[in-house]
């Protein structure tokens, strides 16, 4: 797996600490190992995409695959998944999607400034699609 840490601020009133990571070429061959799926690749067999990252918020502990390209939504997919973020999370994510596909990681500036992200205090638990939030 290929990393890069990215740092975000908004003009200094929030830090936001991420990494983003995507698949070598090594796991994208690798083989399946259960019996009956034999010559499957294993990541394209269960759904993986090329064009699919996973950021993880270093503050909160958490993170999620995100399917970037043209027709993707950072909002939706963050309701999607439901995880704790750090406030420059979403305004990172917008910013992560329009970046020039494919993305090449290592490419990514190590410090992305987010000038009109909005300040606030605390990280948040994202609320599923409908508004609900998951059962403790």
């Amino acid at each position: 797996m290929e990393t890069r840490f990215i740092e975000a601020t908004n003009n200094r009133r929030n830090w936001g600490k991420f990494m983003v990571a995507q698949w070598s070429r090594t796991e994208w061959e690798r083989p399946a190992a259960m019996d009956g799926a034999e010559g499957m690749r294993l990541l394209r067999g269960i759904g993986w995409a090329h064009n699919q990252l996973i950021v993880f918020d270093l503050q909160t502990c958490e993170g999620a695959g995100f399917v970037l390209g043209p027709h993707a939504d950072p909002r939706a997919d963050l309701a999607k998944h439901r995880i704790w973020v750090c406030p420059l999370f979403e305004p990172f994510l917008v910013w992560l999607y329009a970046q020039r596909q494919p993305i090449a990681i290592q490419k990514l500036p190590r410090v992305v400034q987010l000038p009109d992200a909005p300040f606030e205090m605390s990280g948040h638990r994202r609320p599923g699609p409908n508004g609900e939030f998951p059962s403790s």
